[in-house]
This record gives structure tokens, C-alpha cells and sequence, in this order.
């Protein structure tokens, strides 16, 4: 198999709709990759080859996104660090979707809450970007980040906020806004363990954003609180005394207190 049928297969998997056909096509071009013994840069092989390589992985990567199949995603990204890695005159002048794909990559950890694995991403980029701007400059990139530290400083309204449609890079990103969503309401339920003992199930309803009081008691049961005449209570899980204890109570309940400002704003504009 030559080069123009590796173009080929790719025409038609950009074209493809199924995610059954894509993975066929997609193991169509890793072997013809692997008989052009282009699977992996080496030293010889030709620019357009490797140019076709990393068009495969990344068109593997996104695809296998879009079919929320993390595991083959992140199969890709490990494919194609090495076409990463190479210096530029290699494939000098040529577009990439490098940063979607290390975005989707930083998000993805971040949903895992893989924190230390984002961390490290995170500074190989830094590194390799140097203090030339690009990492805050590019949305693909910020996105993530942002949220991490959002995430960190117990922002959670930001994060509600930067799950909706008009605010993610793109179409791929909107596939973490489900898992999100329930990350920060089980950050937000910890929160609230923490920070008062009980609370009326109509605010629980606007600090969880959950669409119904059902969902609330629904939502609590799974969590193993107690739910009596119109509030929900939580058991005591705060095991810390002095000092440390007062500091987490007091950081819990501004988080809370900024989301539920928040809720009700939203609730408002509805």
C-alpha cells in the first residue's frame, strides 16, 4: 500500500459518520502506516508521511472523542506524543490539531480526577512553550486550566457556567459538560457536609442545579443523608478539630454561598 491510499482511507474517514466504519478505516491506515514503517517517526521517513501519520492519530483521537470511548482516545494522544516531539523542521510549516487534542487531554484528567497526571502534563507544556504567552493565548488550552483552578478554589459557579454550549472551544469539549456537571455537585454535596448541618431541600435543589426536589431526594439518598420535614441533614463527617476544621468550614460555605448566588440569579433569568 502507497502513500495515496493512506490518503485515500483518510478522505473517507473524515467523511464517515459511524463510529463502527471509523475504527474499520482507522485500522485500515495504522496498517499502511506500518508497511510505510511510519507507525512511529524514524529518522528517514519522508515529511508528507509523517504528516499523514499524525493526521491519522489526531483524526483518531477526536473521533474516538465524539464516541466518548476515553480508553481509544487516550491510545491516540500516547500515538502521537512522539509526532509532537519532533522539531519543526521535520514538518516545518504545517497545521496540527495539536492543541485540541493536549486540550481534550488536560480536560479528560481533570474529569478523572487525575489531578497529579494533570499537573504534570501541565508543566511539560510550560515547558515547552517557554514564556512566550502561547498557553494562555490559546482557548483550547485556557479552557482546562481554567477550570482546574476554579475547581481548586471552590468556584464552582464559574465552572456551571463554562459548561454551557456558547462557552466550550468547541464541539468536542461539550462531551466533559455531563461528566463536570457531576463533578462539581459531588464537590459541592462535600462542601455542604462540611459546612452546615442542614439545609432546606428547595436551596439544595438550586445549590445541587438539579431540575426537580425529586432529583434532590434522590440525589441525597445516594448520598447517604437523612431527608425530614423539608430539609436534608447531614451526618457528621467533619472529624478535624481547632483551627483546621474552622478554616475548611469557612472556605465551604463561601463556595457555597457564591454558587447558590449564582443558582438563584439563574433561577431568575428563567
Amino acid at each position: 500500500m502507497s502513500e495515496r491510499d493512506l490518503q485515500d482511507v483518510l478522505r473517507q474517514l473524515k467523511s464517515s459518520t459511524s463510529y463502527p466504519d471509523a475504527t474499520k478505516l482507522l485500522s485500515t491506515a495504522k496498517l499502511t502506516l506500518l508497511k510505510l514503517k511510519a507507525l512511529t517517526p524514524q529518522p528517514n521517513t519522508p515529511a508528507q508521511i509523517l504528516l499523514l501519520a499524525r493526521e491519522v492519530f489526531e483524526t483518531g483521537a477526536l473521533t474516538s472523542i465524539r464516541a466518548k470511548d476515553t480508553e481509544s482516545f487516550t491510545r491516540y494522544v500516547h500515538q502521537l506524543t512522539p509526532f509532537y516531539e519532533l522539531p519543526a523542521e521535520r514538518l516545518p510549516g504545517t497545521k496540527s490539531e495539536r492543541s485540541k487534542v493536549t486540550g481534550l487531554y488536560l480536560l479528560l484528567l481533570l474529569t478523572q480526577g487525575n489531578y497529579a497526571g494533570f499537573h504534570t502534563e501541565l508543566e511539560g507544556l510550560e515547558i515547552r512553550l517557554g514564556n512566550n504567552g502561547e498557553l494562555g493565548d490559546d482557548k483550547y488550552l485556557l479552557y482546562p486550566i481554567q477550570l482546574e483552578r476554579w475547581l481548586m478554589e471552590g468556584s464552582y459557579d464559574l465552572v456551571w457556567q463554562s459548561t454551557t454550549e456558547e462557552k466550550v472551544p468547541c464541539e468536542e469539549y461539550g462531551i466533559f459538560s455531563e461528566i463536570l456537571t457531576i463533578t462539581i455537585r459531588n464537590e459541592i454535596a462535600s462542601c455542604s457536609e462540611t459546612a452546615y448541618p442542614s439545609l432546606p431541600i428547595s436551596s439544595t435543589k438550586n445549590l445541587l442545579f438539579l431540575e426537580s426536589e425529586g432529583a434532590v431526594i434522590q440525589f441525597a439518598q445516594s448520598r447517604g443523608w437523612l431527608i425530614r420535614d423539608g430539609r436534608i441533614y447531614f451526618p457528621n463527617q467533619n472529624l478535624k478539630s481547632g483551627a483546621e476544621a474552622g478554616n475548611e468550614k469557612e472556605l465551604s460555605q463561601l463556595a457555597i454561598e457564591n454558587t447558590l448566588g449564582y443558582a438563584r440569579e439563574l433561577e431568575t433569568i428563567v
